[in-house]
């Protein structure tokens, strides 16, 4: 069973990169929070994140193309509808 994405037992999950775009948002947020503080730990943590949020755009890339390639095949999708592939 999954517990945030769309599958057979989760209808009401989301799409992957809706979810990565709403973890990617929240890093920002956050990162905005310790912009201004020029410690070293906080310089440290801010460019991981700064990494992180380029890997994350990346991946939802790769997750809208995963999406366009199953609309184009198999069209939209059926909320509670079987699986397009794998099925």
């Amino acid at each position: 069973m999954t517990h945030f994405l769309v599958s057979d037992t989760n209808p009401d999950g989301f799409k992957l990169e809706d979810i990565l775009t709403a973890v990617r948002k929240d890093m920002l947020d956050r990162a905005l929070m310790i912009v201004d503080d020029h410690r070293s730990e906080a310089k440290h943590v801010m460019a991981n994140n700064i990494k992180i949020m380029g890997l994350l755009t990346e991946a939802i890339a790769l997750a809208e193309d995963s999406t366009d390639v199953l609309v184009k095949a198999f069209g939209p999708g059926v909320k509670g509808g079987p699986p397009r592939i794998g099925g």
